[in-house]
């Protein structure tokens, strides 16, 4: 009887110690998810999708990304390490480097190549310009590399920079239709990886094409189906439904799916596969996994927030989000697993849409931008001294203002005089007013924490709210306004109480969290300030 009782001691004592960390860790983000989307189609939604990890989780209201500019690189860094680009050095999707002098794509690697069946470019990726460690990578350190980490997305991006360095496996999406990685990674992909892509899955919904989930009247919260602010989707005549996807991947090629909501769908699955096959959540060490859900950010920048086809989009997203709970509670088993569901920023209205409806707003072509500014600096200097204009950074050629003699300072205050001029800008910054950020200007803090000396710009631009830097149709992001960093966060499963939460929050408290709630190291770039509402039991 008292080994008996021994044993079953012994065999409590294992669980609780099993119970400290969640099998496995799932991280969700939806790019260019705007937190508005929770409430403006909530009527749609299933109960098991959106509204279950609202209605059992804890729900973030007040959620912001603290710097800019607000894209989809600099997004899903922030939200892994914890900090913001002026640390983690991924300070756009691509940019100028004032130290290589030269553009650079955020994830770009040449001295790796592609594993897969895709094209060598699209597989010449890492996470070597990412300058700090991921929540991620701390999983893996902490468990010895023994914990599982694994990142899925339509977006190279998307997958490598919320994987970190350390990951087992990064996979996207390739317009060949096949999920590939690099030798980063590995030499070769997993067979079950290679038999997923053999069987091109993908072609199940491109034949099914791409009507309405629901009834039209469903879409109340949209505009017209065909309205004039609206893209084309591979130059359709009409963007109306249905469409054609199959005629689409025929005159183009299987990177047609990212533009429509099966992406998240053909992501899902291969999440589940990956789930299955990699054995994550299948032992005692915490396994993660991180998804990032794109065809929301294509279908958006392409058809606008107002779009019956966004609208589409994310009440489809809502049921494969409501599959993919289900699977995780068959199998890693409910109290197991931990999900997180945030987005790597938001999006602006449309400004020929808010135009027509009175707000003196306009959408401002960059090309146009960057062509003012070398006709100035001609006019001006005599001499083209724009070297670059991108992600409101403007670069000057310092060797040809050396061999003008020109006096860099009064280059800078000649520029941004010029730029106050201009409709569209509300404030111009430079290197040194960044640099000396008293901390009292909002908008210049935000600057600053997206601002990395060795890459960014000799000054950076502020447009007013509303303005766009964007084509007249769809939308796009950016900007330090709410409407391009106020997102969601919803945790959800192992050790979550239910509740929300409205005070502000900053993007860069997730990682830390997450550490502090799996009892980990901290990322080595965070300030590590906490989301204590989660961390209480």
């Amino acid at each position: 009887m008292k080994n008996l009782l021994s044993f079953t001691f012994f065999c409590c004592i294992l669980n609780l110690s099993a119970q400290e960390r969640p099998k496995l860790v799932v991280g969700i983000v939806v790019d260019q998810m705007k937190m508005e989307y929770l409430y403006r189609f909530q009527n749609d939604f299933s109960q098991n999708g959106f509204k279950r990890m609202m209605n059992d989780g804890y729900t973030f209201h007040n959620m912001h990304f603290n710097y800019m500019p607000t894209y989809t690189a600099p997004g899903h860094a922030s939200i892994y390490t914890g900090t913001t680009p002026a640390m983690h050095g991924i300070v756009s999707n691509d940019w100028y480097s004032r130290s290589l002098g030269k553009e650079v794509y955020c994830t770009e690697d040449t001295s790796v190549k592609t594993i897969g069946d895709g094209t060598k470019d699209e597989g010449e990726m890492s996470p070597k310009n990412l300058q700090t460690t991921t929540i991620t990578d701390e999983l893996r350190l902490s468990t010895n590399f023994k914990g599982k980490v694994i990142g899925i997305s339509m977006k190279d991006r998307g997958s490598i920079l919320p994987a970190g360095h350390f990951a087992n496996w990064a996979f996207w999406y390739s317009k060949t239709g096949n999920f590939i990685s690099s030798t980063f990674y590995g030499d070769k992909l997993p067979d079950w990886v290679t038999e997923f892509n053999a069987k091109k899955g993908y072609m199940n919904y491109i034949n099914k094409g791409w009507d309405l989930l629901k009834p039209v009247a469903t879409y109340g919260e949209s505009l017209a189906d065909d309205n004039p602010y609206e893209g084309k989707l591979y130059k359709v005549d009409k963007p109306v439904f249905p469409y054609d996807l199959k005629l689409m991947v025929e005159k183009n090629d299987a990177g047609v799916l990212r533009t429509t909501p099966f992406g998240n769908d053909y992501v899902a699955d291969f999440a589940k596969l990956a789930i299955e096959k990699e054995m994550l959540g299948k032992d005692d060490v915490t396994d993660f996994l991180t998804v990032s859900f794109s065809s929301t950010d294509y279908v958006g920048h392409i058809l606008g927030p107002r779009s019956m086809e966004l609208q589409d989009t994310y009440l489809r997203l809502d049921l494969t989000i409501a599959d993919f709970l289900n699977y995780l509670d068959k199998t890693v088993g409910k109290g197991n697993y931990l999900v997180f569901l945030t987005a790597d920023h938001a999006g602006a209205e449309n400004a020929r849409f808010l135009r027509d409806n009175k707000y003196n707003v306009i959408n401002v072509d960059y090309k146009e931008i960057t062509k003012d500014l070398k006709k100035f600096s001609v006019d001006t200097f005599g001499a083209d001294l724009v070297k670059n204009y991108g992600s409101f950074n403007l670069h000057f050629d310092k060797e040809i203002i050396k061999t003008k003699g020109l006096d860099l300072v009064k280059v800078k205050q000649a520029f941004k005089d010029y730029l106050m001029t201009q409709e569209q800008v509300k404030r111009v910054y430079t290197e040194e007013e960044i640099l000396a950020n008293p901390g009292a200007d909002y908008h210049l803090n935000c600057i600053a924490k997206g601002y990395d000396v060795t890459q960014s710009g000799d000054i950076v631009i502020l447009d007013k709210p509303g303005y766009i830097e964007y084509g007249p149709t769809g939308t796009s992001h950016g900007t330090t306004y709410s409407y391009d960093t106020h997102v969601p966060l919803i945790f959800y499963g192992w050790n979550i109480k239910k509740g929300e939460s409205h005070d502000k929050k900053a993007i860069t408290e997730i990682a830390p969290t997450l550490a502090q709630k799996l009892k980990i190291t901290l990322p080595n770039g965070t300030e590590s300030e906490v989301l204590t509402e989660i961390l209480d039991k």
